[in-house]
C-alpha cells in the first residue's frame, strides 16, 4: 500500500489521534474513514445515474434524466410520469 503524508494543524492531528485511540486504530485508518463517508462529485454523479438505472429497469419505464432533474417530489413524480407513461401506451395499444 502506498501512503502519504499530510499536513494539518497540530489541534486537528491531536483530534484526529485521540479518535483513533477511542477506536483502537491508526490515525490513517481514521482518515481513510472519513474520506470513504464523503463521496466526489464524480462519485455521487455516478451514483445517481446507477440510482436512476434501477428506478427506470424496477419500473419497466424509460424515465429521461430530464424528467428527474424537474422532480421535485421525486417518488410522487416517479409514479405520476409512470401512470401516464402506462396509459399512454394502453391507449396506443388499444
Amino acid at each position: 500500500m502506498d501512503s502519504t503524508t499530510i499536513q494539518v494543524q497540530r489541534e486537528t492531528r491531536d483530534h484526529l489521534a485521540e479518535l483513533a485511540k477511542e477506536r483502537g486504530v491508526s490515525i490513517g485508518q481514521v482518515v481513510e474513514a472519513l474520506a470513504a463517508q464523503q463521496p466526489t462529485a464524480a462519485q455521487r454523479a455516478e451514483q445517481l445515474a446507477a440510482d436512476r438505472e434501477v428506478v427506470r429497469r424496477t419500473m419497466g419505464v424509460d424515465i429521461p434524466d430530464e424528467e428527474f432533474e424537474q422532480a421535485l417530489d421525486v417518488l410522487g413524480n416517479i409514479y405520476k410520469i409512470s401512470a401516464e407513461k402506462v396509459r399512454a401506451a394502453r391507449a396506443t395499444a388499444a
